[in-house]
């Protein structure tokens, strides 16, 4: 069961043991120089940036899904910008240094240019949200992320009528993210969704996760989650958003047409080429269990491809 909670029902209460919230780092904002204008209009300056998550509204959307353990999730991913091993993320993306991150937003669109991430964020509040994480290599989580709606941001900067994609990228620099330095995937890491996904009031952009300002090795600073698509589609480290009128490729159909689709959700009814999605391996549980359609978010979501064949549309 999926729980969403009007603004006036967000309550205090602890979704995660307390030790973890104890354990929250409190990230101190460096000295800002703000120009006149503060949203959208003239920049300051942002000096070693980073996301403040100490205050947000707790618990905003919940499951009656068991957490995966803290331990499991940010340690167990996927991250071929890290490594392709399972652990080579967190070991090889501690040094990764995220201070003065900018997104740059372009396209069809009215305000353009390079935004730094707070200053993106502004005006927004950050919201605890329990969210199913399916692979699709048939392995899950239950996760509380913390961020801002996705659609909340992009309204920000005005998309015109051409707007019909929101293609993102992901940051390339081989130095601060070694597996770029092996041919794995075409770099830089790239993914897109349909305007009226990337509006959906589920898509979240997260900047936390357990109350915590997010690891590296989670896609920090800034990532995107999709909780009814299959976890890849949840690009992370963005540094670019684009709105375009044409669908925007996406790495893993680039890197692999017969296997991975635009839309990639989450359906137990297709298959995988190598992997049944009938039934998933929670992370932290020996038993497998069934695959919900649309990752258990049907009926959020369905009514955005209705009318569409999704055997042929995957």
């Amino acid at each position: 069961m999926i729980k969403i909670k009007r603004a006036s029902d967000c309550s205090e209460s602890e979704i995660t043991p307390e030790t973890i919230y104890q354990q929250r780092r409190k990230f101190m904002k460096a000295s800002s120089v703000w120009g006149t204008g503060l949203l959208l209009g003239g920049w300051g300056t942002y000096l070693n940036a980073s996301v403040d998550v100490s205050s947000y509204k707790k618990s905003v959307i919940t499951l009656d899904d068991k957490l995966t353990d803290f331990k499991d999730a940010s340690r167990y991913n996927n991250f071929y910008e890290f490594g392709t091993g399972k652990d080579d993320p967190v070991k090889n993306a501690q040094e990764f240094n995220t201070d003065n991150w900018t997104v740059n937003i372009s396209g069809e669109c009215e305000k353009q240019g390079d935004f730094p991430l707070e200053a993106l964020l502004e005006g927004v509040d950050i919201e605890e949200r329990v969210y199913r994480l399916r692979c699709v290599e048939a392995w899950s989580m239950v996760i509380p992320w913390l961020g801002v709606p996705l659609a909340e941001v992009l309204k920000q900067f005005s998309p015109t009528s051409k707007a019909k994609y929101v293609a993102f990228k992901t940051l390339f620099d081989p130095e601060r993210m070694p597996g770029q330095k092996r041919s794995v995937l075409d770099w830089p890491y790239v993914e897109g969704l349909r305007i009226d996904e990337a509006m959906h009031p589920l898509s979240l952009l997260a900047v936390g996760m357990y109350g915590k300002t997010l690891p590296n090795q989670n896609g920090a600073p800034i990532r995107l989650v999709m909780p009814w698509k299959y976890g890849f589609k949840s690009i992370k480290s963005i540094v670019s958003i684009e709105f375009t009128e044409k669908q925007p490729p996406t790495t893993w159909s680039l890197s692999n047409p017969r296997e991975y689709g635009f839309y990639s959700n989450v359906n137990p009814n297709v298959d995988h080429p190598r992997w049944s999605q009938a039934r998933e391996r929670r992370i932290g549980e020996f038993f497998k269990r069934d695959t919900l359609m649309f990752n258990g978010y049907a009926d959020e979501v369905a009514s955005l491809y209705a009318g569409m064949d999704l055997t042929k549309y995957i």
